[in-house]
């Protein structure tokens, strides 16, 4: 919270020791203590944005009705993009605050890899006008790796210039991982320039002394923990670890059995990303909350994760209890083991549709950031003198993919899809108007018989990633996305049969969240019409040519063998045009 003037100190206090009415009460709530676990009945009132008294009886100027309900701290999600929500900040805002999210803690590299220092100031602006507390770390890979062709490069001397901002916290995900156990020069920069701040973590699978020398930099937290074994690791050499739950990575029921009284202090939950037909469908982090104790995590623990642990992990002294002097960010649920969430309260103020009326606008940046060059189905074709092929694996619920094994049919010295093994061709079209690469392989798990799949949204540096059986499918798929300035577009028998425009940096929409929310069923119904068996296929794709994930991915270059941290060589593309 802001200083505070002696005047407002001491209005603090007349409120809270109740010689003078505060501006927002809760009557009869009954408030869990997530510290404790007890759950007593009690008022809980509030001057501007900070609770001023609990446990005892109070009058305000707005009074809100408690009987029958539960009080909670907001949940704060620990780590998140908000453009894999496919929507601006402010509908980011709009769609999860009444989910009970008062604090998000975002990564926008998403968009620092395609508009570089202008996105991440775009996202900082946004914050200014957010309901919800959004925190804007300042991305530490843009791009992930020099294996990939981004839109924008950020130095350490970058970063220092858009530190300093309100919504900062520190430097973000340090994908990086070998950059990092190597002591890449650029890499020890960014580090050096936070070492006096917040570091967050992403090592997936990184053990032993790797990890204790990737810790050793600096590193706080961790997101990309899979395992029980993986997470206690981390968790013993003093990371605090950040369960996830997203549209494609779900970590959450692997490691319910974290959630302990001895463990809960050091963990939070996050969701990475997360698109609003699945908020819709199924919840947040309320949705998170409710499985965990639903499956046996004991109740005040599991919310002591989602608000003071995930505070604490980043340093957020002011919030995460409901207590005086803490920030009044409080969540009114019906039911504790549903987390039913009735009403919210954001820094004192309770969310309504008014409220956020009342924001004001920030405009749009990245409107023409879509620049690749049209594409015919011959740039999808596969050159090659031998039948045995690697493959990129996925793993439903995992962006951790395989590398396989296959032998495919040549024709005319030309790879073929194989059905029956299920192996089509999926290919990532440079869109930064750089170089025009194309990188070519074959990735299986999808189940697609016919037409083709393509999204501007692939991470990080977000190219154009296509997958398909039929290679006219796909290049009308690609060149959709480049009319439309960026987005989600299904293609069969030689016609979109569902499109998703994302304008915005070629990575969210310019419309409500609402609007995408039901743009996505015809998408999801058009991609199984092909045969696709992944329940959230256009994020699946998108973590296809993320280069930092093992163990085998494709970018604008080629395929890429995570493990080796190398391209194939059988895979390197022509310089300049793929």
């Amino acid at each position: 919270m802001a200083t505070q003037s002696p005047a407002a100190i001491a209005r603090f206090i007349e409120a809270g020791r109740g010689t003078a009415p505060a501006d927002l009460v809760i009557r009869g709530v009954r408030l869990l203590d997530v510290i404790t676990g007890t759950i007593t009945q009690t008022d809980i009132a509030m001057v501007g944005e900070r609770i001023v008294g609990t446990y005892g009886s109070y009058q305000g100027a707005r009074e809100i009705d408690g009987a029958g309900l539960f009080a909670v701290p907001g949940f704060i999600d620990t780590h998140l993009h908000v453009e894999s929500s496919l929507v601006t900040p402010l509908e980011f805002d709009r769609c999860v605050l009444p989910h009970g999210i008062t604090t998000a803690i975002c990564d926008p590299h998403e968009i620092a890899n395609v508009l570089g220092m202008e996105g991440i100031a775009y996202f900082q602006r946004c914050a200014e006008h957010t309901i919800m507390d959004l925190r804007v770390q300042l991305s530490s890979c843009v791009p992930a790796t020099s294996f990939e062709t981004a839109g924008a490069e950020l130095a350490a001397p970058d970063l220092a210039l858009l530190r300093g901002h309100q919504s900062g916290i520190g430097l973000a995900e340090f994908m990086n991982f070998p950059g990092v156990l190597f002591a890449d020069e650029g890499c020890l920069a960014k580090l050096s320039l936070f070492s006096d701040g917040h570091i967050d973590g992403h090592a997936p699978l990184l053990r032993g002394l790797d990890l204790n020398g990737y810790i050793a930099a600096g590193i706080r937290t961790e997101h990309e923990a899979t395992s029980l074994e993986e997470a206690r690791e981390k968790l013993m050499k003093g990371m605090s670890v950040l369960i996830r739950e997203g549209s494609v990575s779900k970590d959450l029921h692997a490691l319910i059995p974290l959630i302990t009284p001895d463990t809960s202090a050091f963990l939070g939950f996050c969701t990475d990303d997360r698109n609003p037909l699945d908020i819709a469908e199924e919840g947040h982090l309320d949705y998170m909350i409710r499985e965990a104790i639903r499956h046996g995590a004991p109740l005040h623990h599991v919310y002591r994760v989602a608000s003071w642990s995930a505070a604490n992990a980043f340093g957020l002294r002011d919030r995460g209890l409901i207590a005086p002097g803490r920030r009044a960010d409080i969540v009114l649920v019906d039911d504790l083991q549903a987390c039913s969430v009735r009403h919210v309260i954001s820094a004192g103020r309770l969310v309504t549709p008014e409220l956020f009326a009342a924001r004001g606008s920030v405009a749009p940046v990245g409107l023409d950031s879509v620049k690749a060059r049209t594409v015919t189905a011959a740039d999808f074709a596969i050159p090659a003198h031998e039948r045995a092929t690697r493959v990129i694996g996925v793993v439903p619920g995992r962006i951790i993919t395989e590398d396989l094994h296959f032998d495919l049919e040549l024709v005319g010295g030309e790879k073929q899809v194989d059905l029956e093994k299920d192996a089509v061709k999926v290919c990532v079209v440079e869109r930064h108007g750089r170089n025009g690469n194309v990188g070519r392989g074959f990735v299986h798990g999808f189940g697609m018989k016919r037409g083709a799949i393509a999204s501007s949204v692939g991470h990080d540096s977000h190219n154009i990633t296509v997958v398909g059986v039929d290679e006219a499918d796909m290049a009308l798929a690609v060149n959709r996305l480049i009319a439309l300035r960026g987005g989600f577009a299904v293609a069969q028998g030689g016609v979109v049969t569902a499109e998703l425009a994302l304008p915005v940096a070629g990575l969210m929409a310019d419309t409500s969240f609402e609007e995408v929310h039901d743009a996505l069923i015809p998408l999801r119904a058009a991609a199984k019409a092909l045969g696709v068996v992944l329940a959230e296929p256009f994020l699946q794709v998108a973590f296809l040519p993320l280069p930092v994930i093992p163990h085998l991915k494709i970018t604008d270059f080629g395929m890429f063998d995570v493990d080796a941290f190398a391209l194939l060589e059988s895979q390197r593309p022509p310089a300049g045009n793929g």
